[in-house]
């Protein structure tokens, strides 16, 4: 079956971090290309986090009528051991919400909910987008963390990445960058984009990759 067209969204500062040194979120999207990821909300399906993103930024992942027409998308969290508190803000609004988790170890309900195990331990990121394939889901746009940005960007399983580079230095051992996960230790395993555009977006800068 074929998986759904995957856009990886970020907004970095110039060095390349996503978040402040204490992990807090700041924003570094422009106004411009805060509109820009509102469009494209509207253009998907299914809009994909972290668990890690919920905790410690509680989003709503809704689209802002004032930026985008459309139908907010369908929330993705991956939340490998169901740690999603019901006072999340992404399981209050006006969308549907689905938690994709590993193997449960525990029964839980949270309201207004679905949770789905997709893999055994963390969550199989290709069987998730064929189940949501089969659920009419066509196109999906996966924001983040950290950690989610790593996993899909050393997958094969996306088509395209947009990166908002802001004109924001932050720097810091501790803070956050575009991938975290494990990193690469040898040079053979580094992953090569192909450069498809780049625009100027209010105070910075638009780059469009494709694999290489």
């Amino acid at each position: 079956m074929k998986r759904p067209y995957v856009i990886v969204n970020c907004a970095a500062s110039l060095d390349g971090k996503i978040a402040l040194a204490n992990r807090r979120l700041v924003r570094l999207s422009c106004s411009d290309d805060h509109q820009r990821v509102h469009a494209l909300r509207a253009e998907c399906d299914a809009v994909v986090v972290g668990i890690g993103t919920v905790l410690q930024d509680d989003p709503r992942l809704l689209l802002n009528p004032s930026l985008a027409l459309g139908k907010s998308p369908l929330r993705v969290v991956l939340d490998t051991t169901l740690r999603t508190p019901r006072s999340a803000r992404v399981l209050q609004g006006d969308a549907p919400t689905l938690i994709a988790t590993g193997s449960r170890p525990h029964k839980r309900e949270l309201p207004d909910t679905e949770v789905v195990e997709c893999g055994n331990g963390a969550v199989d990121l290709q069987q998730l987008l064929l189940m949501l394939q089969s659920r009419g889901i066509h196109k999906v746009l996966v924001e983040g963390g950290e950690t989610v940005l790593w996993s899909f960007l050393t997958s094969e399983l996306w088509d395209e990445f947009t990166q908002f580079i802001s004109n924001s230095f932050i720097g810091g051992v501790t803070s956050p960058s575009i991938a975290g996960g494990s990193g690469i230790v040898t040079s053979s395993d580094m992953r090569k984009f192909r450069l498809e555009k780049v625009e100027r977006l209010g105070n910075g800068a638009l780059l469009t990759w494709q694999r290489g």
